[in-house]
């Protein structure tokens, strides 16, 4: 039987993982059984994703990264390398948790970005579109189009749906390269009806 999707010989993909269609799995990865991997996703050399991950369509993640037990990546996310993801907020090595009970819950949301080296501590949301600077400590929910970085990271501006600057231009809150208009409500981005 012929599979719709590319894994590279020196690759695991344990029975039972979903992976979808046109998905590239590259060298020393290992895919648990149980994970969910969506379609048109490139994951780099030495990737593990454990078996209750979801990962969304089209998402990148590249090389060195471990995706833990509890995380979920919705469509279009981009993990940068060697960014890092925690599931339990107060491991020890004499103290088994290894119980999905234990485990927080860390979504990153549609269209976000994660720098390279940054560490996402479990049970936080990274929003839409938001972007991680590389080396950033999140350690708190991120909101939709935030740009944070540092440690603790902190919110140091906003981000268009491309990825450029959104700055108040002619009275309005616009992305600097694409034009799109957004309003600012709450401490919340979103774009303008």
């Amino acid at each position: 039987m012929e599979s719709n999707f590319y894994v590279h010989p020196s690759a695991f993909v344990d029975g039972g993982a979903e992976i979808g269609e046109g998905t590239k799995i590259w060298h020393f990865c290992h895919i648990f059984g149980g994970a969910q991997i969506g379609k048109y996703c490139k994951i780099g050399q030495n990737v593990v994703i454990h078996g209750s991950v979801i990962v969304g369509n089209n998402v990148k993640i590249q090389n060195n990264v471990s995706v833990y037990d509890g995380v979920t990546l919705e469509d279009d996310v981009f993990c940068g390398p060697s960014c890092v993801f925690t599931n339990i907020s107060n491991p020890r090595s004499a103290v088994s948790r290894n119980d999905p009970k234990f485990y927080l819950p860390t979504i990153v949301s549609r269209g976000a970005t994660i720098g390279a080296n940054a560490t996402i501590l479990c049970g936080v949301t990274i929003g839409r579109y938001a972007f991680i600077g590389a080396g950033a400590v999140v350690t708190k929910d991120v909101p939709d189009h935030a740009l944070v970085y540092g440690n603790p990271a902190r919110q140091k501006g906003w981000l268009c749906e491309c990825g450029q600057g959104i700055k108040v231009i002619k009275a309005k809150m616009r992305c600097t390269a694409c034009g799109t208009v957004y309003k600012k409500s709450k401490g919340k981005m979103f774009k303008a009806s």
